[in-house]
Formats: C-alpha cells, structure tokens, sequence
C-alpha cells in the first residue's frame, strides 16, 4: 500500500471531543495574554511545563495539558480559530498560549515511526531497499516520480564494466570488479536479460598504443586478468568496419537490461516486506537526537512556498539519501544536518545519438582512449541489437533539464 494512502487509514491522534486529547503547544511571545480555543482549558492552571520544543525554534516553550493532552507542532501556526483569554500561567506570569489546538480545529498530521527509509527508487534505492528488507529491516522507499528508474537510471549505456578504467586501490575499482561478478550471477538467477558482448578500446594512432598498455597494467592491478592486446588483423575479424591500429579486448563487459533489473529489485524488497510510496516528496526535514523526521506529502500538492501539502511525518532511525542528481539538494533542507558534510555539486549532461532504420554495423562495445571527465563517446549496443554512439560530456554550471540540439 502507497505510503500516504496508508497514513490517511491512520487512527486520528487527537479526539475530537475529549480534552485530555487535545493537542497544543506554548510559545512565549511577551504579551500578557492567553489565546485559547472556545473548547479549551478553562485555566491555564491545568497545564505545566515541559522541555521546549525543536521544532518551534530555540526560544519557545511547550506546556502539556497536566491530565495527558499530548504536544502539536508548527502546523497549526496559521490556524484561525484562536480567541483572546486572559489567565495566570503555572509560574504566576501572564504566559501567551499561542497555538493551541483542539482536534475540533484541524486533525494533526500523522506521525509514523519507521526504521529504514530510503528516499529515491532508481536502481541504488532499489538495490539498497532490496538488500536492507533481505536482512529483516522495516523499510520504506518513498520516490517523488509515478513509477521506478525514471531518472539517471534510465538515461545510461546499460553497460556491465570489467572495472580496468579505476585508479587502483579505489572503491570505484574494488567494487566494479566485485559488482561486475554479482551482477551477471543475479541475471542469471533473476531472469534479468543480459549477454558478454565484450568491449574493444581502440587505439587509432600509433601514439596511442602506450596507454593501452598502461590501462592493461592498470585493469590486472584491478582484478581484471582476462584483457588482451589485439593486433589489427585480430580486430578486422570481429569488427570488419572498425579501423584501428591496436585495441584492448575486454571480454567480460556486457549489457543488460536495467528496466528489468529494476523492477527485479522491486519485487525482491516488496517480498521482504518493503513499502513503496510514489509520486511522494519531502518537503522539508530534520535530524533530532532521537530520529530523522521528513515531511512528505504527495508531489503534486506540496508547495514549498507555503509550506502545505505535507501528509506525514516520518520519525526514522536511518534515512538512505540515493536521490540522485538531487542527493545535495535533498541534504540541505534537512535541519541539523552539518552544512560541511555536504559535498558539492557538478553536474554534466551528455547525448546519444542512435543509429536506425540500418543493420548494425558492430557487435561489441567499442570505447576510445578514455579522456578527463568521461570515457569518451563510444558504441553501445541494446539487447535488441540497436546503435548508439555517446554520450557526449557538457559540464553544467547548475541541473538544467532539456537539450538544444543546435548545440550538439
């Protein structure tokens, strides 16, 4: 069941009839008057004080109905339904009851206690919500698009890498070599179509050749002991139309396809009790001693501007940032969380171009000599047996969506 829909089956916290319900908080505001609901406390005698609250800011203080009314939060700061009361507050002072609020005025929003939420359901959300629900954990997965991978994780070379482009002793290096080898036994096992096409790195100049050689050092350095130096007489046997001096033959990298993939991954978390949410986005959040709290609501209603829209509060004890492009953005409008912990942002954009209506002149991945920030544009095939030459690499000097082709 999506995640807001199952919230809105909630038990209401509050009654609507009973006081000892009602929900409220205190915030001292230096005027010597209180503001009480007509269904209220009749004196503020009932109420006593209790540790100030985060959530309404540093200087304000939350007082609790002393027979058990439970606190409110900032979300009834615009309600409209406060009256002028005078009273004594517990201490003798004339103490502002700002925001009080009986359930009679507005139901509060739900809070839901949950251990594991992962923000974000391309193939790393996924991946990590298959692996945390594998090992038992609650786990709820909540995406801002209607459907799985409609980000990076669908806009990519569906390429399975050997792991020989990585600087050696690198995570980069350690896990591709490693995700490689479980990536194609989870194909397998899965049903998840894929195929070895093999990837040739082409040196076309003699000049070249060296950084083959170097990248071949560098891939067995890496794990990688399956590369091989070809010779142009080698190369014209299995790419007739390729025209080089030397290249690089890399066996064991393949394609596959990530749309089943993802939606493997789905169905393994879903089998292992994950809850998936869509077209659900976090306003805003923060980072308490005792949990991370997001705000969410459905995409479409949440107004940043206003703060409206949100349905829940998620009280979680880990919260998986795997946004994506928007991993930083999403960081930052969690409060509490260290400013400098946040790594800054570089966006690149790159096109493909594809090649139709042709039989395809190759059958396995062809990369030039790599070059800084990219591989290089390359041929890529699909499991269909479809071309495509890219991408190339624009960097950004912020996330701009769309593409002039003029430009290309």
């Amino acid at each position: 069941m999506a995640l807001v829909s199952r919230l809105k089956t909630l038990k209401q916290t509050a009654n609507l009839k009973k006081l000892d319900n009602a929900q409220f908080n205190i915030q001292q505001m230096g005027r010597p008057f209180a503001a009480c609901s007509s269904v209220g406390l009749h004196s503020v005698n009932d109420c006593e004080i209790i540790p100030s609250s985060r959530a309404l800011g540093e200087s304000s203080t939350r007082f609790m109905h002393k027979n058990g009314a439970r606190t409110g939060g900032s979300e009834f700061d615009r309600l409209p339904v406060w009256l002028p009361m005078r009273g004594k507050g517990p201490q003798g002072n004339n103490l502002n009851f700002a925001r009080f609020h009986s359930s009679q005025c507005a139901p509060a929003v739900p809070r839901e206690r949950v251990e594991c939420v992962v923000v974000g359901a391309g193939v790393v959300g996924l991946a990590v919500a298959r692996e945390l629900a594998s090992a038992g954990r609650e786990v709820w997965v909540i995406e801002g698009a209607s459907d799985i991978g409609t980000g990076t994780s669908s806009r990519n070379s569906e390429v399975i890498h050997a792991g020989l482009h990585y600087p050696q002793g690198s995570l980069k290096a350690k896990l591709c070599v490693e995700g490689k080898d479980s990536m194609y036994a989870y194909c397998q096992e899965n049903g998840v179509p894929y195929k070895r096409v093999g990837k040739l790195i082409v040196a076309t100049q003699s000049q070249q050749v060296p950084l083959l050689e170097k990248m071949q050092t560098a891939g067995e350095a890496n794990g990688v002991h399956d590369l091989r130096l070809l010779e142009a007489t080698d190369i014209r046997s299995m790419e007739p139309e390729l025209q080089c001096v030397k290249a690089l033959w890399s066996p064991s990298s393949g394609i596959l396809d990530t749309h089943t993939f993802m939606s493997t991954l789905q169905a393994d978390a879903e089998e292992h009790g994950a809850s998936f949410a869509f077209n659900t986005s976090m306003l805003r959040g923060a980072v308490t001693k005792r949990n991370i709290e997001l705000h969410v609501g459905s995409t479409e209603a949440l107004t940043p501007s206003s703060g409206k829209g949100v349905d829940a509060i998620l009280c979680a004890n880990y919260v998986v940032n795997a946004t994506g492009l928007y991993a930083q953005s999403f960081a930052r409008k969690l409060d509490g969380l260290p400013v400098d912990s946040i790594p800054a942002s570089h966006f690149a954009r790159g096109c493909y171009f594809s090649l139709s209506g042709v039989k395809s002149p190759f059958s396995h991945l062809i990369y030039p000599i790599p070059e800084d920030g990219g591989l290089g544009c390359h041929v890529t095939l699909d499991l269909g047996g479809q071309v495509r030459f890219g991408p190339d690499v624009e960097w950004l000097p912020e996330l701009m969506n769309g593409v002039s082709l003029s430009t290309q």
